[in-house]
């Protein structure tokens, strides 16, 4: 199916499609006659997760960090999109209730308390973000964030030092092949980098979620790519061969 059918079956727009290409969320592969972009069988599942996340109110960064999660299980996925879809049938029931009782309340047929005019409105709270962040998510970022927090100036700055060092050096580095044994000999020497200073034993599995949160948190991309430009993709995809390497 090329983009404009997509669209047509999905109620997206072409350009939250290409919109999703051009951030690697969901990239179709090109028709190498004219170019347009054809999605798949395994491209419609995967739209199908993006859409059924973003209902349940997860931002587009999160959702391919879990979405690139090599523990990321597409039937844990819908039993966690299925509670928070009747989570918020139960609070939109609510909310109508409250509605309807605030008419009568309105013309005087009832009295409400103020608990009850507000019932239903609690919105800031996704209940399985946390269930999500759990299963396929942010454990080892939490947890190095916390170690960090504890220590003392003295120390967060010898830690920031060794990582200033640790990402110029990589940035010499950000044009070459990243499964070439100079990139991946790299990895190894940043893998054991954070192992030893982050207070957080890091899996494969962890590291390469850092890797990709450099490319999909904007925050972290800015951060990265003030040492040379390209350098988030760069590690993004090395340290990913990296970690698939040491587990095969």
């Amino acid at each position: 199916m090329n983009a404009k059918e997509v669209a047509k079956l999905t109620g997206i727009s072409v350009r939250t499609l290409h919109h999703y290409d051009a951030i690697n969320l969901l990239r179709p592969n090109r028709n190498k006659e004219n170019g347009y972009r054809e999605y798949s069988e395994e491209d419609m599942d995967k739209l199908q997760q993006i859409l059924f996340f973003r209902e349940c109110g997860f931002p587009l960064a999160k959702i391919q960090k879990l979405l690139n999660s090599s523990s990321f299980n597409r039937e844990e996925a819908f039993q966690l999109q299925k509670k928070y879809l009747l989570h918020e049938k139960k609070r939109i029931e609510t909310m109508l209730d409250t509605l309807n009782r605030s008419m009568k309340s309105m013309k005087g047929e009832i009295t409400m308390s103020l608990t009850e005019k507000f019932g239903g409105f609690d919105m800031n709270n996704n209940p399985y973000e946390e269930e999500a962040r759990r299963l396929w998510g942010d454990e080892a970022v939490d947890k190095s964030n916390a170690h960090i927090s504890s220590l003392t100036m003295e120390e967060k700055d010898s830690i920031a030092k060794g990582m200033d060092h640790l990402f110029t050096e990589l940035a010499t580095i950000r044009n070459e092949n990243p499964a070439s044994d100079t990139a991946q000999k790299a990895m190894e020497k940043m893998y054991r980098h954070f192992n030893k200073n982050f207070g957080y034993q890091y899996t494969l599995e962890a590291f390469a979620g850092v890797g990709q949160m450099y490319i999909t948190d904007i925050r972290f991309t800015e951060n990265v790519d003030q040492y040379g430009k390209g350098l988030s993709q760069f590690l993004a995809e090395a340290m990913k061969i990296y970690a698939d390497s040491q587990t095969e």
